[in-house]
């Protein structure tokens, strides 16, 4: 019978070769829900954001849907990752070993791992590009509000949703920046996209990059789940 060592079902499944459970069901729906929007957010975003781009609307149906739909897209991407947020904070808090991870820059990109410190089920980098979604976000959804004429046309002044709009473009820029790193340490970090595809790595790719949340998979395998 199989058991989960951890609230977030994190476990090494006992078969050969080994694998180490890192995602389960509900948060890789929720990681791709979150994805989807960003993208669609992304390209309608685009086709507002200059004329030469306007030809991306057409992929909603024309200006005005994409317009109307645009926000509400918003909301279901902020809801979507409020959700993954409240899932991941505690494991993205800052940790001893951050400051080393980023401190030795040449051994990160070189992939000598065996001179870092053991690191927990995220490195201070996937921490950064945590912490910066989530101010991104919850900027995009506050200014966002401000530019929703139909809702809150009475209630911001023509003043403040100009620099709301201004706000917008620029925390928009930020996190597709943001986006395309994440995407790229994903592929770039061999064995990654199973994680979010298939839920499990490999126990070489854990000990490889994660050896500290091995080794407390591995604790709690032999003591039994904490109470």
């Amino acid at each position: 019978m199989e058991r989960v060592y951890s609230q977030s079902g994190d476990r090494i499944e006992t078969r050969l070769p080994v694998e180490v459970r890192r995602y389960g069901p509900f948060t890789r729906a929720n990681h791709w829900l979150t994805a989807a929007c960003l993208i669609l957010l992304l390209i309608s975003g685009l086709g507002f954001f200059h004329p030469s781009l306007y030809f991306l609307t057409g992929l909603f149906g024309g200006g005005q849907t994409a317009r109307m739909i645009h926000p509400w897209i918003g909301v279901a991407l902020f809801a979507s990752f409020f959700l993954l947020f409240c899932r991941m904070v505690r494991l993205n808090l800052p940790a001893r070993e951050d400051a080393d991870w980023l401190a030795n820059p040449r051994e990160v990109l070189t992939g000598r791992e065996e001179k870092l410190p053991e690191l927990g089920k995220y490195n201070a980098g996937q921490k950064l590009v945590f912490w910066a979604m989530s101010m991104l976000i919850v900027v995009l959804i506050a200014t966002g509000l401000m530019m929703w004429e139909q809702y809150f046309g009475g209630v911001v002044s023509i003043e403040t949703r100009r620099i709301a709009t201004i706000v917008h473009s620029i925390a928009a820029v930020l996190i597709i920046c943001t986006w395309i790193i994440h995407v790229y340490a994903a592929f770039w970090t061999r064995g990654t996209i199973s994680a979010m595809t298939r839920g499990t790595v490999t126990g070489g790719w854990a000990w490889r990059h994660h050896r500290k949340w091995l080794r407390e998979l591995a604790r709690l395998d032999r003591t039994g789940p904490a109470e």
